[in-house]
């Protein structure tokens, strides 16, 4: 496996690797429930279904945990071959929890004092 690039975006983190493998046995242990078990278990997904599938090419998981920051998110497992005869996997993890969009709006370090209303 080789650690192609990672991107951190605003709500989210995006990576690339280029694997030794072939697609479709990629393709196997990322959608097979019995594969996908080994590495991502079915407790940390909110749905074992996924989302959204395009068969051979691309899966998406609706994922749940109990504490922030990720309290609900999606991941995204693309694949497609490379030029090696392996394959380059593509995975991104948004958040979509929308208890974080409000969270955010208040920075804690704002500097801005507290002030009490007078009556």
């Amino acid at each position: 496996m080789n650690d192609r690039k990672a991107t951190e975006q605003k709500d989210g983190i995006e990576m690339e690797f280029d694997l030794d493998e072939p697609p479709h046995k990629v393709w196997r242990a990322i959608s097979i429930p019995e594969f996908r078990e080994n590495w991502l278990p079915k407790d940390a997904l909110a749905d074992p279904e996924p989302a959204t599938i395009t068969p051979g090419e691309e899966v998406r998981y609706s994922l749940r945990d109990n504490a922030p920051p990720f309290l609900e998110s999606s991941v995204t497992f693309t694949i497609v071959p490379n030029a090696t005869g392996g394959t380059r996997l593509r995975i991104i993890h948004e958040l979509t929890d929308a208890r974080l969009d409000r969270m955010a709006k208040a920075a804690a370090n704002s500097n801005i004092p507290p002030v009490m209303l007078a009556a």
